[in-house]
Formats: structure tokens, sequence, C-alpha cells
């Protein structure tokens, strides 16, 4: 059987990207809001002022890009599905660390080559990708079962 649109199941990836984007939002607080927050304020400062990161529009702009973004990684791992590894959560943890080794730790590895910003940055960028990446892909493995 091949996979094809009628094979996904929506109400699933719907469902995971919801509860990928809460923790995704969650984790932001914790993580770059609250414990490593002192990362930023590493020089050079190039981030906006939280004053002006926290208004209503960019905070309803954050959330739409988060749950696009999140059903993107559940579309993709129910288009992928059959050729991860694993079952359940373990074939969810397989599929985050593929995604962020190709994905985000290729992309951030790299930036202070052509960017000024500070390598510790860069660091607690690719550290908290990978953690955060597994737990999503946990998720979506926990969650998404095809029809």
């Amino acid at each position: 059987m091949k996979m094809g649109v009628k094979s996904m199941n929506t109400k699933r990836i719907f469902g995971a990207a919801v509860v990928i984007t809460i923790f995704g939002m969650i984790w932001t607080m914790v993580t770059c809001a609250g414990l490593f927050g002192w990362v930023y304020e590493i020089p050079p400062i190039i981030w906006k002022d939280a004053s002006e990161m926290m208004t209503l529009t960019n905070t309803i702009l954050s959330i739409v890009w988060g749950f696009l973004t999140a059903i993107l990684f559940t579309l993709m791992y129910a288009v992928l599905y059959k050729g991860i590894p694993g079952k359940g959560v373990k074939k969810g943890i397989i599929y985050g660390f593929i995604v962020y080794l190709i994905g985000t730790f290729s992309g951030i590895v790299g930036m202070p080559l052509y960017m000024t910003i500070s390598p510790v940055v860069v660091v607690y960028w690719v550290l908290n990708y990978l953690v955060s990446s597994i737990i999503m892909g946990a998720i979506v493995g926990a969650i998404y079962k095809p029809k």
C-alpha cells in the first residue's frame, strides 16, 4: 500500500501539531525566557528588547508560526512514516533526531561564520534544539498513527 493523502490520519496530524505547539511555547518560556535567558545577554546583543518582542502582534504571529511549523513537522512524519525505523515513541524520537541533524544542526552550527553572534548562543541553540526535536518527535510518535 502506497503512502498517500488518503492513508494519512489528518486528525492525528492536527492533534499532534496542537500538542507540539503547546509544548514549544512552554519549552521556549522555560528555556529561552527563563533558565537560559542569560545566554541572550552575551555580547554582541543583536536581539530586540523584550518589550518589542512581547507585543500582541508578535505573540499572535509566534503562535501561528509555531503551529504551522508543527503541522509541517507532523506532516513530514506522516509522509516518511513507513521509512522511519522503530515503532511508536521510538520511531518519533528517531524522526526528531533526523530532522534535527538535517535541518537544525546543519543550519545553526555555521552561524558564527557569517553572523555576528556569540558562539555560546550557537552552542546553546544546538543543544536546546537537540532536546526539543527529540521531545517533539516522541510526541508525534506517541500521537500519530496512520489510518
